[in-house]
């Protein structure tokens, strides 16, 4: 893989070791119900973009009532089928067009590079207010800075 395909695997590398580490502070305490709203929410959304780039319905909806155990085993899953996805591509399908409707039921068309892009933003946004919650809670969130990852080895 090389490329902005291999650019776009390290950057679900990360997404997905992130997502993890900000998990892992919300079990070891305090978790903030909000914080805990938006890590369902995060994991909500990439089902969600997988789902659309499969041209499948989610199979969740946008906020769900996720338990920290379920984010727990649906953020191993989805590591997984992003790898998954990404070797199922060439370069020239990163620009291809995929078709959906999003959460207001508006039709948009995106290209699969644009919606990589999106899933690993959206999901450090999240990350982000997660962390606030939690340090406003008084306890300690995870630092999922990509560069910390790279720096300790932590992603390829």
């Amino acid at each position: 893989m090389s490329g902005e395909l291999a650019r776009f695997r390290r950057l679900l590398e990360h997404d997905g070791w992130a997502n993890v580490a900000a998990l892992t502070a919300l079990r070891e305490g305090p978790a903030p119900e909000r914080a805990c709203a938006w890590m369902g929410h995060l994991v909500a959304s990439e089902r969600l973009w997988l789902a659309r780039l499969r041209e499948e319905p989610s199979a969740m909806p946008v906020w769900p009532d996720l338990s920290l155990e379920t984010c727990a085993t649906e953020l191993t899953e989805l590591q997984d089928e992003w790898m998954r996805c990404l070797e199922s591509l060439d370069e020239h399908g990163l620009g291809e067009s995929v078709a959906y409707r999003n959460s207001k039921g508006e039709f948009w068309t995106s290209t699969v590079g644009d919606i990589l892009t999106h899933v690993v933003l959206h999901a450090s946004y999240h990350r982000g207010q997660i962390a606030s919650a939690i340090r406003e809670a008084g306890g300690a969130p995870a630092y999922t800075d990509f560069i910390h990852a790279v720096r300790m080895g932590l992603i390829e």
